[in-house]
């Protein structure tokens, strides 16, 4: 199998995991700071079966790596408490954008034509795709959601930059950093079955199972190309909108996600034609 196709293929299921999450912390009546400790225990186990065996190596990437991981989770959290989910997740992926900035110096990874076209094309759907839903109300979110495109792009960063090794690990850690944060906000929560439901979802789902994907993927993907594919998930994120609360979005919002689709498949097309055959070890 075409090593790039199969990771392209785990970045398509990542973002379709992750588009889960506005709804979800949108429901769920719990603090951020619980919200993150919760989940990220949860996530930990996972990871933890997923591993088999822990290996902190305690390098500046892997520090740096989940501390940025954990900011993003935080931060996105926050985000989406405070202004709309539609800002939270578009302010999020602005990633790209830092990426490109630092991602040449850090990783010597220069973003190809394909890669400015597609975002350019990206960024311009999600215009569209978003709307009037866009808005200036809740500027305290809407700064959290810009802090937390920057953490997303520093984990990204990092993860890329540890392809040799095992970036699972610095997820790991990242969600015990998680567990520590929130757990004193954990502690003094309403707990009902409804709000453990839904973090038993995040927690083993959306978070879990989804970073074993993405850090297994991100070591046949560039920093950005993943990044890029990523953005499937702020379009997926009306899908569950639309199933949950029967919402439907306009005829612009069409336009936009066929845009970002046709973008981040065109991209992925010219990555695996591109790519050399080799097995997935």
């Amino acid at each position: 199998m075409n090593i790039r196709r199969y990771a392209i293929f785990l970045l398509v299921l990542t973002a379709l995991l992750w588009s889960s999450s506005g709804l979800f912390i949108k429901i769920i009546s719990w603090d951020p700071f619980s919200i993150l400790s919760a989940r990220s225990l949860l996530a930990s186990i996972v990871l933890v079966i997923h591993l088999r065996q822990i290996n902190f190596q305690w390098t500046r990437l892997q520090i740096a790596g989940a501390v940025g991981y954990v900011s993003a989770q935080l931060l996105f959290i926050i985000a989406t408490k405070l202004t709309t989910a539609a800002n939270a997740i578009f302010l999020q992926y602005t990633a790209p954008l830092y990426i490109i900035l630092f991602g040449h110096w850090l990783l010597q990874e220069r973003p190809q034509l394909a890669d400015w076209v597609s975002m350019l094309v990206i960024f311009a759907g999600m215009f569209l795709f978003f709307g009037d839903d866009l808005n200036l109300e809740g500027v305290r979110g809407n700064i959290f959601g810009i802090f937390s495109g920057v953490a997303m792009a520093v984990m990204i960063l990092c993860m890329r930059g540890q392809k040799d090794g095992v970036p699972a690990n610095t997820i790991l850690l990242g969600n015990l950093l998680g567990v520590l944060i929130g757990l004193p906000f954990l502690i003094q929560e309403t707990h009902s079955p409804s709000n453990w439901t839904i973090i038993l979802y995040l927690g083993i789902f959306q978070t879990g199972l989804a970073f074993i994907f993405f850090s297994t993927a991100i070591k046949h993907v560039q920093a950005l190309e993943s990044t890029l594919i990523l953005t499937l998930e702020p379009i997926l994120n009306p899908v569950w909108v639309f199933l949950v609360i029967g919402e439907i979005p306009g005829p612009l919002a069409f336009i936009g996600g066929l845009m970002v689709l046709g973008a981040v498949t065109a991209r992925a097309i010219i990555s695996t034609r591109t790519a050399d055959d080799t097995s997935l070890l």
